[in-house]
C-alpha cells in the first residue's frame, strides 16, 4: 500500500556554479496537503520541476506514487497533475477547448475528453467563461484554468506552484475547499505558495527550504516553539488608552507594551501563556473584544526560520 504519494531524498540540482537545489529530503503522504515554503530563491519551482519529470536531479532520488520519474516519466506524469506557476495557453483556443485536447493528450477518447471538460468547467468555476479563448483571461482566470488542466487525467499526486496568484478572495476560498476534498479522497497535494496566511488554511503539514536544503524537522519545531506576539483588543476603548489596563492586569511594565494602530501587542511563549493570560485579563475585568496571534505559525516559524543563522539542516 503507497503511503507516500510523494518522496525525495537528498535531492540535488545545479546551475553551472548555481546551486538551486543542494539536498531536499521531504515525503508528502497520501490524503494530505503539505506545503512547501520557503523565501525566493530557495529552490522550490526548481524542485517542483524535478518532481513533474520535466528536469532531472543531478542526484539523490525521487518517487510519484511509488515511481521514479527518472527512470519512468511516462508512468509518473500518468499518475501526477502539474500546475505551474504561470499559465503556457494556447491563446486561440477557448476554454472549454483547451481542457478538451489536454484530456485528449492523455488518451481520453473524444467523447470522454468533452465530458471531462464540462465537469471541469464546473469544478473550477469557469462555466461563464467556457467559449472564452484563453488570451482575453485575466490572471486569476488563467490559474484556474491551470488547474483544471492539472485535474483533467483525475490524477493521484498534484503539484501545484503559487495557485493561488491572482484569485480573488472567492475563488481562493473556493480553491481551499477544492483542496481539502482532494485529500478527503485520497489524493496527495504539495503546494508552493508565498501566501503564508492561505497555506494556514489549508496545509496539514509544511515542508520549508532555506538556501535549496530542506530544514530540519527539530529546527523547524524549535521556530515554532519561539515566544509568539499575540494582538489584543479592548471592547470601546482606544489601544492607548486600555494599555495600562491591559499591562497591570498581566504584571507588564506599560513602558515596554507597544500598541500597533487599535491593537496592544503582548507577546506569550506558547498558546498555553496565551490561554491563560486571555483568562486573566477576564478576570480582572478587561472587555476583551479581540484576541489572536499576530503572525500564523506557518508565517511565526518562517519569519524565525529566515533570521537565524541556524536555520540550515
Amino acid at each position: 500500500m503507497v503511503t507516500a504519494g510523494i518522496t525525495a531524498v537528498d535531492v540535488r540540482r545545479s546551475f553551472g556554479g548555481v546551486h538551486a537545489v543542494r539536498g531536499v529530503t521531504l515525503e508528502a503522504p497520501v490524503g494530505a496537503v503539505t506545503g512547501l515554503v520557503g523565501p525566493n530563491g530557495a529552490g522550490k519551482t526548481t524542485l517542483l520541476l524535478m518532481l513533474a519529470s520535466l528536469l532531472a536531479p543531478d542526484g539523490g532520488s525521487i518517487r510519484i506514487a511509488d515511481i521514479d520519474p527518472v527512470a519512468d516519466p511516462a508512468a509518473a506524469r500518468s499518475r501526477l497533475g502539474w500546475m505551474p506557476d504561470a499559465l503556457g495557453a494556447w491563446p486561440s483556443l477557448t476554454v472549454r477547448e483547451t481542457l478538451a485536447i489536454t484530456a485528449r493528450l492523455y488518451d481520453l477518447d473524444r467523447a470522454a475528453a468533452a465530458r471531462r471538460a464540462e465537469e471541469l468547467l464546473d469544478e473550477v468555476g469557469l462555466r461563464e467563461l467556457a467559449d472564452a479563448h484563453a488570451r482575453v483571461l485575466s490572471r486569476g482566470q488563467k490559474q484556474r484554468l491551470g488547474l483544471a488542466r492539472a485535474l483533467v487525467h483525475d490524477p493521484s499526486v498534484l503539484l501545484l506552484d503559487e495557485p493561488a496568484s491572482g484569485l480573488d478572495p472567492q475563488a481562493r476560498i473556493d480553491l481551499r475547499g477544492l483542496l481539502r476534498r482532494f485529500a478527503a479522497a485520497g489524493k496527495t497535494v504539495l503546494i508552493s505558495s508565498h501566501i503564508l496566511s492561505e497555506l494556514e488554511e489549508v496545509v496539514d503539514d509544511a515542508v520549508f527550504l532555506i538556501d535549496g536544503a530542506t530544514v530540519s524537522a527539530e529546527r523547524v519545531a524549535e521556530a515554532a516553539r519561539r515566544s509568539r506576539t499575540w494582538r489584543v483588543r479592548v471592547a470601546g476603548r482606544d489601544a492607548t488608552a486600555a494599555v495600562m489596563q491591559v499591562a497591570d492586569a498581566l504584571g507588564l511594565d506599560v513602558a515596554r507594551v507597544p500598541v500597533d494602530r487599535r491593537d496592544i501587542l503582548i507577546p506569550f511563549a506558547s498558546e498555553d501563556d496565551a490561554a491563560r493570560g486571555l483568562n486573566t485579563l477576564v478576570a480582572a475585568g478587561v472587555a476583551v473584544a479581540e484576541f489572536s496571534a499576530a503572525t500564523g505559525l506557518l508565517e511565526h516559524t518562517f519569519l524565525d526560520l529566515g533570521s537565524s543563522d541556524g536555520a540550515r539542516s
